[in-house]
């Protein structure tokens, strides 16, 4: 375990996936391709990704899926959701050996925040279902895992509200499944976990429990919980704050080490949490999100302390601009693979909200991390 210890990071180049091999079929890119997610899964790797005019809210937005038996080198068109609103934060789970896509609708126009529910597609050997909802309006989902043999889902609750004029505290809570269509929360006499939360991912702890992050953009705090479970519960959480917000948060293991992808803040020292105490919680997170839409960002990899919920910046991944909502695959070789998206590399160096106005690209990259 890498305990005191600043790890070492081997990284290839970064390799064209859309625009690119990706590209079969009906799966065409627009201008923007980001929201993204990655399985292996009966021998196949399955790619679903987002593309849209712009990074914002578009009633063209669609999500393509796409299949390769050789590693990502070609592709086979799968399906593709297309809803006449947004679809975004694909997310694929194995249960009972067949293959799911859960997705999340939002609304018809960019300058409006319309969050509306949860839907799920599944592939047998006819092909790819109908969408089907599976929550109530007002639920995002993050990203579905196994922890300790168990299939659960961490969502979010209350995001309605979050880029509004009231925003109110959010609320997150892990759900687990018997079929893949019908979810529930893990434990129904304490359904919520975490008050603030939003986007949250865990793993497996080394030693047992979980460990993780959610992200906070207030008014119930700002910034990032790391989140230790030594229990394996939905609610035993102990948290550490971090005034730096960790977007997209794909948290993964190497050994005994856990690591984090996620988007990070390139002025402020990294922080998003600025440490005013006016003025009132609701007008500072307005400020906050502004302050962090006209400044410049970055993909990262960050460690977990599990002892201590230290959280350490490691290195930077490829990624300026609008960037960063990652994947992830293990390859033969044991290194790991990350799918990422990207502004342009060979660009200029834009500030988020530029980024996401402009074209995007969806890149690959091998990772291996070792203690120095």
């Amino acid at each position: 375990m890498i305990t005191g210890a600043t790890p070492t990071v081997w990284m290839s180049a970064p390799r064209p996936v859309v625009p690119g091999p990706a590209e079969v079929g009906p799966a065409t890119a627009d201008r923007s391709n980001n929201n993204l997610d990655v399985i292996e899964h009966d021998g196949r790797r399955y790619l679903a990704w987002r593309t849209a005019p712009h990074h914002f809210a578009h009633r063209d937005a669609r999500l393509h899926v796409v299949s390769s038996a050789d590693n990502g080198a070609s592709w086979r068109y799968e399906t593709t959701i297309a809803l006449g609103r947004d679809v975004r934060e694909p997310r694929f789970l194995e249960v009972a050996g067949e293959l799911f896509l859960y997705f999340f609708t939002l609304g018809r126009v960019w300058y409006r925040f319309e969050p509306d529910r949860v839907h799920a597609i599944k592939r047998d050997a006819s092909g790819w279902s109908s969408p089907r909802p599976i929550s109530e309006p007002g639920v995002v989902e993050w990203r579905p895992r196994y922890l300790h043999g168990v299939p659960t889902m961490c969502v979010y609750k209350g995001a309605d509200t979050t880029y509004s004029g009231s925003p109110e505290p959010t609320r997150v809570e892990v759900w687990t499944t018997d079929d893949g269509w019908s979810w529930r929360p893990l434990d129904a006499d304490q359904p919520t976990s975490h008050v603030g939360g939003t986007e949250t991912d865990l793993v497996e702890a080394p030693h047992g429990g979980w460990v993780g992050v959610t992200r906070l953009e207030g008014p119930e705090g700002w910034g990032t919980d790391v989140i230790h479970s030594p229990g394996g519960r939905p609610d035993d959480w102990v948290t550490r704050r971090y005034p730096n917000k960790l977007d997209s948060p794909l948290v993964f293991r190497v050994g005994d080490d856990v690591f984090v992808v996620a988007r990070r803040q390139v002025a402020f020292g990294g922080r998003y949490d600025l440490g005013w105490r006016r003025p009132s919680p609701v007008l500072r997170t307005t400020l906050y999100h502004l302050a962090y839409w006209v400044t410049r960002k970055r993909s990262a990899l960050w460690h977990i302390d599990v002892t201590t919920s230290e959280l350490l910046h490691v290195a930077d991944l490829p990624g300026q601009g609008d960037t960063c909502f990652p994947g992830l695959v293990t390859n033969a070789a044991g290194d790991v693979t990350i799918y990422n998206y990207t502004s342009p590399l060979d660009g200029p160096d834009r500030p988020w909200l530029l980024g996401q106005l402009g074209r995007t690209a969806i890149y690959t990259v091998d990772l291996r991390v070792t203690a120095s």
